[in-house]
């Protein structure tokens, strides 16, 4: 099946992801650090609006270092206690490899649950040692990416490249219509969306009819 996420930053933005068509929503917080972890109370709230699953953000600091990780643990910790049921997260060490024992350290305290490894991918020093690093931790099902640091424009022949990856791709960073053609032949099926589904800019709440236009585009090419 194919899968379309929309970020959401409230109740309001994933009521509106879901009327769209959205498959799951992911959560976060202050785009201007590019998503950091919502409070307990917004998830709460989340989860009591919509139906769809909703996946959280595992980040207290901007970059992709694990900055403080019994905070970090505590957070998890705060946010499953809340309703949160599956997660988004991803370190690097500052030499561009995944931080592995940081990694660890938060899956165990989310006990399993099912997450997405986020676009660290895209700035790492080697992607195919990353994912081999990965490989096998509990609950990885998802490896969030635009192929490159600048977006998809710049990496989709990267992301056609990984198709035969164990965890599934999903696109996001960049994501435009057009580009769907090109990823769908290669058999790409999951597709994550932010400023695409707020045209009038990301001070404003998440567009139905923006998420609506995705979920047709994704479904006539996927037919």
């Amino acid at each position: 099946m194919t899968l379309l996420e929309v970020i959401a930053m409230d109740a309001r933005d994933a009521v509106a992801a879901q009327e769209g068509g959205a498959d799951r929503v992911e959560l976060v917080a202050d785009m201007d650090a590019d998503g950091l972890s919502p409070s307990p109370a917004t998830v709460a709230s989340v989860r009591a609006a919509v139906d769809v699953p909703v996946r959280v953000m595992l980040r207290l600091t901007d970059g992709f270092a694990s900055g403080d990780l019994d905070g970090l643990a505590r957070r998890a910790i705060d946010l499953a206690s809340a309703g949160a049921e599956e997660f988004v997260l991803g370190f690097l060490t500052p030499g561009g490899a995944v931080d592995l024992p940081a990694v660890t350290r938060i899956v165990d305290a989310i006990g399993g649950a099912p997450w997405t490894f986020h676009r660290a991918i895209d700035r790492c020093a080697d992607r195919g040692a990353l994912r081999r690093e990965l490989s096998g931790l509990s609950g990885l099902d998802t490896i969030l990416t635009a192929g490159a640091p600048t977006g998809v424009e710049d990496g989709i022949d990267i992301l056609i490249a990984e198709t035969d990856c164990p965890h599934r791709t999903l696109v996001g960073g960049g994501l435009r219509l057009d580009h769907l053609p090109r990823l769908t032949a290669a058999g790409i099926d999951a597709f994550h969306i932010g400023s695409a589904a707020r045209p009038h800019g990301w001070e404003s709440p998440v567009s139905a009819a923006a998420v609506r236009t995705w979920r047709a585009a994704i479904d006539d090419q996927t037919l």
